[in-house]
């Protein structure tokens, strides 16, 4: 089995419906793309790298190599302008907006590990939860986290303080504020902390 991601050059964000729908003669044919294709082979030179007439890349790979290899591929592609869009979890990786901390990464139970995750790729993510994508988190190693997890038809939302060491948790009803919960996070806002009653489960 593989696994394919497909990357181009674009001036704004796109959604996953655009993503989905991308033709091969929209994208502007960028030098980045050959780029990006070179740097990935050099990384990398078992996977396979076609390049479309300057406006594609499509990169397949082994199941199993899926996680370590896309790690590279989102990092590459970031620092390149271009985008990414994953067919098979149906996610598209723009590169902007991105939250305050530089190095902040996304994780998701799934396996997948984007640094510098755009805004719309953390929300979309945390509307994949179910029971083969069992939570997602953002962290800012050394210092503080907050993630996620599906349970009886709410989240169970957790945040912990490095400094203090303390973790807490609680319980949040919809979606939406999980949602909003991780964008505030993202842009060092604490207000989904004064909107809800935590327990503190660890210290130390």
């Amino acid at each position: 089995m593989t696994y394919e991601l497909l990357l181009w050059r674009s001036d704004r964000p796109v959604t996953r419906e655009q993503a989905e729908r991308i033709t091969a003669t929209e994208p502007e044919p960028t030098p980045a793309t050959g780029e990006f294709a070179a740097e990935l082979r050099r990384l990398h030179p078992d996977v396979e790298v076609a390049e479309t007439g300057g406006r594609f890349v499509r990169v397949t790979m082994a199941d199993d190599r899926a996680d370590q290899v896309s790690t590279d591929v989102y990092a590459i592609a970031q620092g390149l302008g271009l985008i990414v869009w994953d067919p098979v979890r149906k996610l598209v990786h723009n590169i902007a907006p991105v939250g305050v901390y530089q190095g902040m990464q996304l994780h998701t139970g799934d396996g997948m590990v984007v640094i510098d995750p755009d805004l719309g790729l953390v929300r979309d993510v945390l509307a994949t939860l179910d029971a083969a994508n069992p939570f997602a988190a953002l962290v800012v190693f050394g210092h503080h986290f907050v993630q996620v997890s599906p349970e009886d038809g709410g989240y169970e939302l957790e945040y912990k303080d490095g400094a203090s060491g303390e973790l807490y948790r609680t319980r949040v009803p919809d979606l939406a504020e999980v949602q909003r919960a991780f964008t505030e996070y993202a842009n060092d806002d604490r207000g989904f902390l004064d909107r809800h009653t935590w327990t503190t489960v660890h210290s130390g």
